[in-house]
């Protein structure tokens, strides 16, 4: 069995994506496993036990006896807490086929879904991936701070600083000159902190590819640190939310996703409307469906967008690899004979197999006007 490594989500996402059409049949499980309550995990149970018991009633089209066997257990261990605690969401897939057995976990919850396929079911765990980039957390105060980094896997590396800069010493009316010095003093230590801060933070961000940095504390806090922050770092600033040193990485990590969520919601939107308007110019831009199968088609689809409603059915040619909607059992291009496929999932792996990006719009009327596809081009067609 593989496990991704804290950083391993994305990086597998490429080589899962590469599974056009396996030797035998790929089962692929998402799993919720937020744990709320007896009833949550009770839940959970009911689903496995009653899509394990619908596969196996089906025979080998539906999974490898082993491959369910394997399922059930790694699922079981789950539910129990054997294995990856405190995890939101779980993908499991498993191909007795290709010996495949991966179990990759996501600081995110799943949908349940339990599905067999020729290919790994993929939409989910790239929309997960999307909507978690390498990020750090950055909290700070006057005399520590904690940089956690964070990617679709959850919360990883935890860098602690501590700095000795000197307390604060209250003092009667009568030592105000003094403590008025002292408190140059300390806040002539406190810049030195924010600066060996600043440069941990760039030596994380670095190590660990992260785009994208939140910062949490004090508003006067935060407010003061950025000002020590070099001029390349603080591009990559979101914004930043409230937070106490006492406080663990699964207080202060769920704040900085809610408040990534949003950014990456109103970043989507103008996103979406960039793409379409380029499209309707004719520029490096396609969108609607066929234009998209296109450019997929000649590799030229570099970022696609399209709607996690998105259900269309579709035919796959083995012979030069085409897509194309509807049911025919024959080529358009080629003649040769054509497999049924869900273009959604097909389009999904082509692109991420072809090292492009995917972006999972929840609405957007605009690209539901042009039929739920988009896609930005790395050349013109």
């Amino acid at each position: 069995m593989t496990r991704a490594p804290a950083n391993g989500t994305s990086g597998r996402l490429s080589e899962l994506a590469k599974i056009e059409r396996a030797p035998g049949p790929v089962v692929s499980v998402y799993l919720d496993t937020r744990w709320s309550d007896e009833h949550h995990r009770d839940r959970a149970r009911i689903f496995l036990k009653n899509e394990l018991r619908r596969a196996r009633d089906a025979g080998g089209a539906m999974g490898a006896p082993a491959d369910l066997d394997w399922v059930e257990a790694e699922a079981g261990s789950l539910l129990e807490e054997r294995s990856i605690p405190d995890t939101p969401g779980v993908a499991l897939f498993a191909c007795a086929a290709l010996g495949l057995r991966e179990v990759l976990r996501a600081r995110v919850p799943f949908r349940e879904a339990f599905v067999v396929g020729d290919a790994p079911y993929l939409r989910p765990l790239i929309a997960v991936a999307e909507e978690a980039p390498a990020t750090v957390v950055a909290f700070v105060d006057g005399t520590s701070a904690r940089l956690i980094a964070v990617d679709a896997d959850g919360a990883g590396e935890e860098v602690l600083l501590e700095s000795d800069v000197p307390g604060h010493h209250r003092r009667g009316g009568w030592a105000l000159l003094a403590q008025s010095r002292y408190q140059r003093h300390i806040l002539e230590h406190r810049g030195r902190h924010f600066e060996a801060v600043a440069q941990a933070l760039v030596e994380l961000t670095d190590a660990h590819a992260s785009t994208r940095i939140v910062l949490a504390g004090g508003a006067r806090t935060i407010a003061a640190f950025r000002k020590h922050v070099p001029a390349g770092l603080a591009g990559r600033i979101v914004g930043g939310v409230p937070a106490a040193r006492y406080e663990g990485a699964s207080a202060i990590v769920p704040r900085a996703a809610e408040l990534l969520h949003r950014r990456d919601e109103q970043q989507e939107t103008a996103d979406v409307d960039a793409i379409l308007t380029e499209a309707a110019k004719g520029g490096r831009a396609v969108a609607g469906l066929e234009p998209t199968l296109e450019a997929i088609g000649r590799g030229a689809a570099h970022r696609c967008y399209i709607l996690a409603a998105f259900r269309e059915p579709g035919g796959a040619c083995a012979h030069c690899a085409g897509l194309q909607p509807g049911s025919a059992e024959r080529c358009r291009v080629c003649g040769q004979p054509t497999r049924p496929v869900d273009l959604g999932e097909a389009i999904v792996s082509r692109v991420i197999a072809a090292g492009g990006t995917v972006e999972t719009v929840a609405r957007h009327e605009g690209l539901e006007r042009v039929g739920g596809v988009a896609a930005a081009l790395r050349y013109p067609l």
